[in-house]
């Protein structure tokens, strides 16, 4: 098998599964009991904390757990129209974010809220100059992505961070995508809040984190007991906050080596299908992208018969988030970008990791030539489309 999705999920690394196996065991305590074999346990989350908050630059007391990004971004936006809707009512994101926030934006729009949905340019990029002028008086919320988790590009956060410390507004970015994989600071890039989730950086899935700059006025979004210093209630999930914190520090310690390896596996897998395969174009930003991201489109292909057909090739990619991977619609990321549905249809996603080779990519591509050119050879426009261009 070769796995080529790890934006949907990656690999739980064996050091972390390592780390997370005696808190199943005998480590198994409560960390909120007083007795020993509980203050072990607390005293393993609080080691995580600390080295996901060093990782960002960040107070240990401003990391909460979760269950992962859904709920931490959730949190963030819902919390935040909570106890600001008294300053104001508008809150501004994109139209390329994630889910998670995009159906709460649409959930807080039923209960009055009003929210400013930015376009981006054909790369997905936002147009900080946009955001400015999209800012009211009444704007409490500016919720960005750190970096888009179909066409893989990177948003310029610390400019959006410093245009939202200006105004006196909340920036929250959900960073479900970037954490571990580029570096990230809060207090340089101005960042208020941002979620993450450990699945992403070859952790445990169930598991994430919302950083809450000290000062925010934010509650709880899960009520019951008084975990996470009041914050979040529910029995710390202590096997998942331990992978967490094993997994972040695998990541800082091999973002460098890792970063440089995916980058020149991604370049030379783009090479390969631009110079290979005729009608097609990577989507996203050219330079400004994750370093394992790599999304192209197809004409006269569905993305959904080049999966299957991958598939039966040992191949594991996407056609867009795995969120959606489900539904007949087209990526609302690609269509925000300016793609026509038909091309949105025809996309592919391939995300890289360290342990890929490039054997593989020549694999990967090879088949995947093969593939377009049968699929394309059943289409009765594309064999159209060649002889007007040939005419």
């Amino acid at each position: 098998m070769i796995y080529l999705d790890n934006a949907a999920t990656t690999r739980t690394a064996p050091e972390v599964v390592e780390a997370m196996l005696p808190y199943f065991t005998e480590s198994f305590g409560n960390p909120s009991t007083i007795y020993s074999l509980g203050s072990a346990s607390k005293k393993a989350v609080n080691q995580a904390r600390k080295t996901i908050a060093d990782a960002l630059g960040a107070n240990m007391e401003e990391i909460y757990f979760t269950a992962g990004g859904s709920e931490s971004d959730n949190w963030a936006i819902k919390a935040t129209a909570e106890a600001y809707a008294g300053k104001g009512r508008h809150i501004i994101t994109t139209k390329i974010e994630h889910h998670a926030v995009l159906h709460t934006c649409q959930y807080l729009e039923k209960h009055g809220f009003e929210v400013t949905y930015l376009d981006v340019d054909r790369d997905g990029l936002v147009d900080p100059e946009q955001l400015k002028a999209a800012i009211r008086p009444d704007t409490i919320l500016i919720t960005i992505m750190f970096a888009n988790n179909e066409i893989g590009t990177i948003e310029p956060i610390a400019e959006i961070g410093a245009i939202a410390k200006e105004r006196g507004i909340l920036f929250h970015t959900d960073a479900v995508q970037a954490f571990g994989q580029v570096p990230i600071n809060v207090d340089e890039m101005h960042i208020d809040m941002l979620s993450s989730s450990a699945h992403k950086l070859n952790g445990p899935k169930g598991i994430g984190f919302l950083y809450i700059r000290k000062g925010v006025k934010i509650r709880s979004l899960i009520h019951g007991g008084a975990q996470e210093r009041n914050r979040r209630a529910g029995t710390e999930n202590v096997t998942g906050i331990v992978g967490f914190g094993a997994a972040v520090e695998r990541a800082v310690r091999t973002m460098e080596e890792r970063a440089n390896k995916e980058i020149e596996l991604r370049d030379y897998l783009i090479h390969r299908l631009e110079t290979e395969i005729d009608y097609c174009w990577l989507n996203g930003h050219r330079t400004k992208r994750l370093p394992n991201n790599v999304n192209f489109s197809f004409l006269f292909i569905e993305g959904e018969s080049m999966l299957i057909m991958l598939d039966m090739k040992g191949i594991c990619a996407s056609s867009g988030s795995a969120c959606t991977s489900g539904s007949l619609d087209p990526s609302h990321v690609l269509l925000a970008i300016g793609l026509k549905h038909e091309e949105a249809h025809g996309s592919l996603r391939l995300t890289l990791s360290e342990e890929n080779t490039k054997e593989e990519i020549d694999f990967v591509v090879d088949n995947l030539k093969q593939i377009v050119e049968r699929l394309r050879s059943m289409s009765p426009l594309y064999e159209d489309f060649v002889k007007k261009n040939k005419a």
